[in-house]
């Protein structure tokens, strides 16, 4: 399956709303990882779902609201290095098998993860 048909697989946004929900759960229990999220999570949670969305073939309201993702320049000034990387994708791994639509597709979701949580390190 190609990533960008996930979208339809996972049965369109709700899935998608779920997932941020169970990985920022685990931001909000990790403080390390957490002392890098502003206080107020809700904008970050609903960036994170409608890029998620978007990237993954469903419709594009994240560029519709926040133009381009630039994920490396939008992640500039945090501090991310390979612990904290790690953290990330073991937050975002069990959210992606806590979310009931998306455990059968982990190893296609994951390899994205993997792959932009390498490309944002910058420490």
């Amino acid at each position: 399956m190609e990533d960008t048909e996930l979208f339809s697989a996972v049965g369109g946004e709700a899935p998608f709303y779920t997932l941020v929900d169970n990985f920022y759960h685990g931001v909000e229990g990790d403080a390390p990882l957490r002392a890098l999220y502003p206080v107020d999570l809700a904008p970050g949670k609903l960036h994170l779902t409608l890029f998620l969305i978007q990237r993954f073939g469903g419709p594009t309201h994240y560029d519709e609201r926040r133009g381009h993702p630039r994920l490396r320049r939008r992640h500039m000034g945090f501090e991310i290095g390979q612990s904290t990387r790690d953290a990330w994708i073991r937050h975002m791994r069990a959210a992606v098998q806590a979310t009931p639509a998306f455990a059968p597709h982990e190893e296609v979701v994951m390899a994205y993860f993997e792959d932009a949580a390498t490309f944002l390190i910058n420490r």
